[in-house]
C-alpha cells in the first residue's frame, strides 16, 4: 500500500474546503505550504492553530512541511533565512510532520551555477546542521534555475553535504521542464538518495504542466522501478494544472481530482494498491 498525501492549497487557499476533498478522494495526508493564500512560514499563532484543530478534526496528517526554505537568490543575506528555517523545524514538530521541503537557492541569470557551489553546499550544511538538532529530515526538491536543478548536482549536493537529515525528493516535472528525462537521466544516480517523490509531469517540448502520465516525466517507468526496489515514501501530488508560480501553485478541486484520478490510474493499472 503506497501513502498518497498533496499539496492541498491547490484545491483551495481554505484549509475546510481542503480537508473535505481529501477525504472524498480517501487521502489522510497532506503537504502544508499554504493556508488563506498565505505560507506555512507566516501564518499567524490563531491561524496555525485554527488548520490544526480542522486536521485533527478530520484525521488528516502532515507528510512534510512545503516550506519555501531555499528560495532565495544564493547572494541574499543567509542569516535571516536561517532563523525562517528554524521556524520551519519548529511547525514540523508541531504539525508532526516528519519532514520539511527545501531548495538549494536561486542561481543569477547569467551566472553558472557550478561556480556556486561551494556557497550553495555551506548555506545547506548550516540547514541540514539544523535539521540534525532538530531530529527533522529536509527534503531538497529539485527546482527550475536553483543551484539542484539536474541530476548531477541534485547528486552532488547531497553527497557532498553527507547528512542523513538531509535526503532527496523527486519532482518529474521539474526535471523535464530543464530538459532532463527524469528516469532514463537521474533515476539510477538520485535513487539510494530518495525519500520522497511529488507528483507533476510535464512535456518536454514546451514545458507545459499535464496530469501524471500524459507528459514526458516517465512516471510509469519510475513507479515501476520503486515498487521493484521496495521504496515506501510518501507520493504528494503537486498538479499545478491550473497556475503555476515560483512559490507554487493551484488547480482548484476538480483539476486536483482529476490529478488523483490520473496518478491512482497509473498504480491501478500497475496493481499497486494507495490510501
Amino acid at each position: 500500500m503506497w501513502t498518497l498525501s498533496g499539496f492541498a492549497d491547490e484545491i483551495s487557499p481554505d484549509p475546510g474546503d481542503q480537508t473535505t476533498l481529501l477525504r472524498e478522494l480517501g487521502m489522510s495526508w497532506l503537504e502544508f505550504r499554504s493556508a488563506w493564500g498565505t505560507n506555512v512560514l507566516d501564518l499567524d499563532a490563531d491561524r496555525l492553530g485554527e488548520v490544526k484543530r480542522t486536521l485533527d478534526a478530520n484525521d488528516i496528517g502532515v507528510s512534510s512541511i512545503g516550506s519555501p526554505i531555499g528560495k532565495i537568490f544564493v547572494d541574499e543575506d543567509f542569516d535571516a533565512h536561517l532563523v525562517r528555517s528554524r521556524h520551519a523545524v519548529d511547525l514540523a514538530h508541531r504539525f508532526g510532520a516528519r519532514y520539511i521541503r527545501v531548495f538549494s537557492f536561486f542561481v543569477r541569470p547569467g551566472t553558472d551555477p557550478d561556480a556556486q557551489r561551494d556557497e550553495v553546499l555551506r548555506r545547506m550544511r548550516a540547514l541540514a546542521d539544523l535539521a540534525e538538532r532538530g531530529d527533522v529530515i529536509l527534503l531538497h526538491e529539485n527546482e527550475k534555475e536553483i543551484y539542484g536543478d539536474v541530476p548531477r548536482r541534485c547528486v552532488d549536493l547531497v553527497e557532498s553535504v553527507g547528512s542523513p537529515n538531509l535526503r532527496a525528493a523527486w519532482d518529474a516535472a521539474n526535471f523535464v521542464q530543464v530538459g532532463v528525462r527524469p528516469f532514463s537521466d537521474g533515476y539510477a544516480g538520485l535513487r539510494p538518495h530518495l525519500e520522497y517523490v511529488q507528483i507533476k509531469d510535464a512535456r518536454l517540448d514546451d514545458g507545459e504542466v499535464v496530469a501524471a502520465g500524459l507528459g514526458d516525466g516517465e512516471l510509469v517507468e519510475t513507479v515501476r522501478a520503486l515498487r521493484a526496489d521496495g521504496f515506501d515514501g510518501f507520493f504528494s501530488l503537486e498538479p499545478h494544472l491550473s497556475q503555476a508560480h515560483s512559490l507554487g501553485g493551484f488547480s482548484g478541486p476538480d483539476l486536483f481530482t482529476e490529478a488523483w484520478k490520473a496518478f491512482t490510474g497509473i498504480l491501478t493499472a500497475e496493481g499497486i494498491g494507495f490510501r
